[in-house]
């Protein structure tokens, strides 16, 4: 009897003493040899293997001279067949063990099979079990089997075994069955009570305290288990695959390699990759480190049009994202007249490839998988199935790994090419002047943070109101022109050719049609540009070559697709022209506006446009080395930031004249009188709120915008007036002195005192809301200065 032994993580002792028994077994056989079971089909064989065991009663009495397998294997081998049925030989991974050692002598035919391959010195070891793992389950097991104190510890064994047939690894999960086993007390076992259960419990990884409790060898173990293996490398690989792809670092090809040879059983599988160029399709530029390519053959670049790759490969690859497989390189070379790809190929030993593209992001990369073997008909077109679950966590990796180089392309940006503000450029060049100095003469120097401490935060925007109800309603107008047109050539060429098909194709057209006029959902616009790429337009393509009048049709839909999209574009680009428009106007305005207002004491501002105009400024002393910050400078930019926004106000609305979309604007300012930091994140290369407290501010400006009014389902901001939000009382008093200034002017109307409804993470904000009068004669370039207003008031 072939028995194969195993080493334990920790080769210590045990807190039972192993012993091993086919006493359950027999008791199964002296039931059935029992005349109560006299005309049961069990019975002679039964009567016949009891008599066996009575002739040796060691079989059941348990022993623990493993020598003794060898030497009762016949008689083992007849006890054991009724578990290992022989029509299950063959498929099975199964084996009788000893418990907690997983030392083994009776196997399925398989399970001999991966251990015959697996080499002459071979022993079952567990992957998973750290020191002193084993000791504590076999813990465990007496708590459940003799205490009856249920622990679930339970946790999969792995065994990873070498065939050496292939050069691979395969890995295996273990289960066992042990219920041919049972468990006794010696005198020299303490007692466990549920007070040291509870203890046990608390403690599981101190296993002093386990030793303490059960001392080794304090228990008999009789009997045997059954241990049964399934084959689970592809759910490694695939785990193994993540976790590189995870790690990253220098060595992850060697290892992503290493993976696929265990997952395919090719030893000498040969893993490469590398990012091409997908916007220029002349050139086919690499991006990464060209050792990693098995196909470039170091090259820098590919003229893809010299006919490097087959057009086919150009066609799947590379335009459809197809993976392709060449299962044998000669064969291919024959019919590609031996070009140059597959010519590196063969040079560098290469007989059977699968090449996966896998589209990086929007840039137009896209990354090439590279799996080759040595070996014709290795890989091939049914076993490329097996790549299916692997294939997405490649895709997730590339997609990272094309942010990563996306960020370092931003980066480089940001780090050459963003410009500082004025008003805090100075700070910035004290920080590196201390740098380079301290550099001369210490290697770590660092620079310093970038933090403006106690100054007062003006936030504003001029949103467009409903830009998302108009962007979908664009999208609908075009999907509708689009549709109508295509069902008209399809009308006129049913008239020339009687063809069932074109009505169908009719009623499928108007179907997407109607569901359109209905209202659009999230994905229907691209079903439906499929739909007419896939099933209209190579119909079109026959309908084309029936008459000139068709085809005169066929180019009139053509014509009034957009060259680039290839789809009718005409109603959203009309609002993107709009949106585009006002934020120029809204913006060029401020900026100028801006340029005012820094004339009066310094102050840090940026501006960004979204569907509209948002602004943030910070004003103290600590932005500025040349002046002497007094409250006034606050007030008076307060006042500038609410005539400025009644200004934009009435730019938009003289706009709405200009634009194609009728949009308007919903105007917004935020009040906030606690003084408070900045801080530049460098990682982000830009101004942040710095401080805990300081975050509620930041929380109220992302969403005060879509707040309601108490108690109502009506939003704060609307078309036609201003909203100004606050929290104290003070604030509110001082805007309406403001109001009443600019009311005097007769440019704001009548206030609203509203209470607003509380935000996640802002709870007690209260609102201004002004009416904006509208100027007849508007013209921006005539607005009123910050001066004008200082000199206004003081008067």
């Amino acid at each position: 009897m072939k028995i194969i032994k195993s080493r334990l993580v920790s080769e210590t002792e045990l807190p039972l003493q192993l012993n091993v028994s086919f006493n359950k077994v027999f008791n199964l056989f002296k039931k059935y040899a029992d005349i109560e079971y006299a005309k049961h089909p069990y019975h002679s064989s039964a009567k016949e293997m009891v008599q066996l065991i009575n002739k040796h009663p060691e079989l059941k009495d348990g022993f623990s001279d493993y020598t003794l397998l060898e030497k009762y294997k016949e008689q083992i081998d007849l006890l054991l067949n009724p578990l290992f049925p022989e029509p299950l030989l063959l498929n099975e991974i199964k084996a009788a063990s000893i418990p907690f050692s997983f030392t083994s002598f009776k196997f399925t035919d398989r399970f001999e099979k991966i251990i015959k391959n697996a080499g002459e010195n071979f022993e079952l070891n567990v992957r998973n079990f750290e020191d002193g793992g084993m000791y504590i389950m076999a813990c465990t097991f007496i708590l459940s089997y003799v205490y009856d104190f249920n622990v679930d510890v339970k946790r999969p064994f792995y065994f990873d075994i070498p065939d050496n047939t292939t050069g691979t690894i395969k890995y295996y999960r273990t289960t066992f069955n042990a219920d041919f086993s049972e468990v006794k007390a010696t005198e020299n076992a303490p007692k466990i009570t549920k007070q040291d259960f509870k203890e046990l419990l608390n403690n599981f990884d101190n296993i002093d305290l386990w030793k303490e409790k059960f001392p080794p060898n304090s228990y008999i173990f009789k009997g045997f288990g059954i241990i049964s293996l399934f084959d689970v490398t592809s759910e490694e690989m695939l785990s193994s695959i993540k976790a590189n792809l995870l790690e990253g670092g220098q060595d992850l090809i060697p290892k992503l390699q290493s993976n696929l040879r265990d997952f395919y059983s090719i030893k000498d599988l040969k893993l490469g990759y590398s990012f091409f160029d997908n916007i220029n399709t002349k050139v086919c530029e690499t991006k990464v480190n060209k050792s990693h390519s098995l196909i470039l053959n170091h090259s820098s670049e590919i003229n893809c049009d010299s006919g490097y790759f087959c057009n086919t490969i150009m066609q799947k690859v590379f335009k459809n994202h197809e993976t392709f497989i060449i299962s044998d390189v000669a064969d291919y070379g024959v019919k590609t007249n031996h070009n140059l790809f597959s010519k590196n190929l063969q040079e560098n030993g290469i007989q059977s490839i699968i090449l996966i593209p896998i589209k990086a992001t929007n840039n137009g990369d896209l990354a090439l998988l590279e799996i080759a073997s040595p070996r014709a008909y290795d890989l091939n077109s049914v076993n490329i199935n097996k790549l299916k679950d692997i294939i997405p966590v490649f895709e997730a990796a590339v997609k990272r790994t094309s942010e990563e180089r996306q960020n370092v392309l931003e980066a480089t940006i940001q780090e050459n090419y963003t410009s500082i503000h004025s008003s805090v450029k100075w700070r910035f060049y004290e920080a590196a002047e201390k740098y380079h100095a301290e550099r001369q003469t210490n290697r770590d120097a660092k620079l310093d943070q970038i933090v403006f401490n106690n100054v007062y935060p003006l936030f504003g925007q001029s949103d467009i109101k409903g830009s998302s109800i108009a962007r979908n309603k664009a999208i609908q107008e075009d999907l509708t022109t689009q549709l109508t047109l295509a069902i008209t050539v399809l009308k006129d060429a049913c008239k020339t050719e009687k063809l069932p098909i074109y009505n169908e194709l009719m009623f499928r057209v108007a179907s997407y049609l109607n569901d359109v006029k209905k209202g659009l959902n999230a994905g229907d616009e691209v079903s439906i540009l499929d739909f007419l790429s896939r099933e209209i337009y190579p119909v079109f393509n026959h309908i084309n070559s029936i008459s000139t009048e068709l085809s005169q049709k066929v180019s009139v839909y053509m014509n009034r697709l957009d060259k680039n999209l290839k789809v009718v574009y005409e109603k959203r680009k009309e609002y993107e022209n709009s949106v585009t428009l006002l934020n120029d106007k809204l913006a060029q305005f401020l900026d100028n506006k801006q340029k005012q207002a820094q004339d009066m004491f310094p102050h840090y501002f940026e501006r960004y446009k979204t569907d509209g105009v948002e602004y943030n400024m910070y004003i103290g002393q600590s932005i500025t080395k040349s002046k002497t910050f007094d409250d006034l400078y606050l007030y008076n930019l307060r006042l500038w930031q609410l005539q400025t926004t009644y200004e934009m106000e009435n730019i938009a609305f003289y706009e709405r004249k200009n634009m194609k979309h009728d949009l308007q604007v919903a105007s917004l300012i935020l009040v906030h009188s606690n003084a408070m930091a900045i801080k530049f994140r460098m990682d982000e290369k830009q101004f942040d709120v710095d401080g805990a407290y300081n975050i509620r501010y930041e929380i109220i400006k992302k969403r005060i915008d879509k707040a309601n009014l108490k108690g109502t389902n009506d939003r704060l901001t609307v078309p036609g007036k201003i909203a100004i939000v606050y929290s104290q009382d003070k604030d509110a008093l001082e805007y309406i002195k403001y109001i009443n200034y600019l009311q005097s002017k007769n440019q704001l109307g009548k206030i609203e005192f509203l209470e607003l409804e509380d935000l996640q993470g802002a709870s007690g904000l209260k609102a201004l809301r002004v009416e904006v009068k509208y100027q007849k004669d508007f013209n921006q370039n005539k607005t009123i200065t910050f001066n004008d207003l200082i000199k206004e008031i003081e008067a």
